[in-house]
């Protein structure tokens, strides 16, 4: 009898110390949602600051956005402070890593958009610039719903293969948008003032669209490692 009861205590330990080395899916996939529905929400934020002439709400939208970016920024923090703390992570810390900054950096360049367009008033936005924010507000809503896939990712990966093709194909678009606007603009009788600033800001939206299909990237290597 006792020695069974010795036996139950130390098996009861072991089950203990497994549960601190098990994977803490729990506090990612949050997590990483979280940071995929910020990048989201400021491109949706943007659209409206894109479409507003009104000057006050403009600023409102741009600060907006900035409070967005700051929530990125915070929920970074916290993934990499999960990252410290936790011994065995659902996927490898390289690949969270990856996941997190880039999606941290679509904010961060939208927010860098939103800043510049304030800063710089440009005149007019060229029809180009606006189809580049909603190509961009597509893709963050790929990259959000590929995301919210990655809590079912090792029992099903043909929903996230369908959002990373499609944000592949997205930026695509964006590229195709770029080019076409960018050579509108400098075909333009627009002042050389002007022509400065829209480049300018078309050329940040491209890197948006570009930061997008790097965190595609990213997902589409976690599915080949996982799924």
């Amino acid at each position: 009898m006792f020695v069974y009861v010795i036996k139950k205590h130390q098996y009861m330990n072991f089950n203990s110390i497994l549960s601190i080395f098990a994977p803490k899916d729990g506090k990612f996939f949050p997590l990483l949602i979280d940071t995929a529905v910020i990048a989201d929400k400021s491109a949706e934020l943007l659209i409206e600051l894109f479409a507003s002439t009104d000057p006050e709400r403009m600023n409102e939208l741009s600060r907006l956005i900035k409070m967005e970016e700051t929530k990125g920024d915070e929920v970074t923090v916290k993934i990499f402070s999960e990252l410290n703390d936790t011994f065995i992570t659902p996927f490898d810390r390289e690949d969270i890593t990856a996941l997190t900054d880039g999606m941290d950096d679509v904010t961060d360049v939208i927010n860098r958009v939103a800043q510049k367009l304030i800063l710089f008033s440009p005149e007019t936005l060229p029809p180009a610039i606006l189809e580049m924010a909603d190509v961009i507000k597509k893709g963050t809503a790929e990259l959000r719903s590929a995301v919210n896939e990655l809590p079912v990712l090792k029992k099903s990966d043909k929903q996230i293969k369908v959002y990373t093709k499609e944000i592949k194909q997205i930026e695509e678009e964006a590229d195709r948008i770029y080019e076409k606007g960018t050579s509108s603009l400098f075909k333009s009788d627009i002042r050389t003032v002007e022509l400065i600033k829209l480049k300018e800001i078309i050329q940040e939206l491209e890197k948006v669209a570009n930061k997008i299909n790097s965190v595609g990237k990213v997902l589409k290597t976690i599915v080949v490692k996982y799924a």
